[in-house]
């Protein structure tokens, strides 16, 4: 823990607010890599392609929650990811070696909403906790 207070002391907010921007964004191309390779990774456990898009979007939403404190900026996100979940599947659908799933959208939802619940206030704001004050990029 010393480690992090140090390394966040050293890092102005702006800096710390676009890295974690960043990783957000890292995320949402990761996502979409995930969604449509060829021979996805698999979750050993019956039906675990579920858990893993539930698993994906919350930690998605969880994570961009951070810097949007606002309820209508989160608003915006869930629907941002819900619509990037749904387009996903079609694309899916379309590449001759994925499949078109209406349950796989239904896990995303689910990750979208437990992102949401587990988000700053129900839970500490990371942000404050690396040491940035400021949560939007000035």
């Amino acid at each position: 823990m010393a480690f992090f207070v140090l390394v966040t002391e050293m890092i102005s907010n702006t800096l710390l607010y676009r890295l974690w921007v960043g990783i957000g964004w890292f995320g949402v191309l990761l996502l979409i890599y995930l969604s449509l390779t060829p021979q996805p990774p698999e979750i050993p456990i019956e039906q675990g392609d579920k858990f893993g898009h539930a698993f994906a979007y919350a930690m998605l939403t969880y994570c961009c929650a951070q810097v949007l404190p606002a309820a209508p900026q989160r608003l915006r996100l869930a629907g941002a990811l819900l619509t990037l979940g749904i387009a996903i599947e079609y694309v899916q659908g379309w590449t001759g070696w994925r499949t078109f799933d209406y349950y796989d959208m239904l896990a995303d939802a689910i990750g979208i909403a437990l992102g949401w619940l587990i988000a700053s206030p129900r839970t500490p704001d990371l942000l404050l906790l690396l040491g940035a004050r400021a949560r939007r990029s000035p």
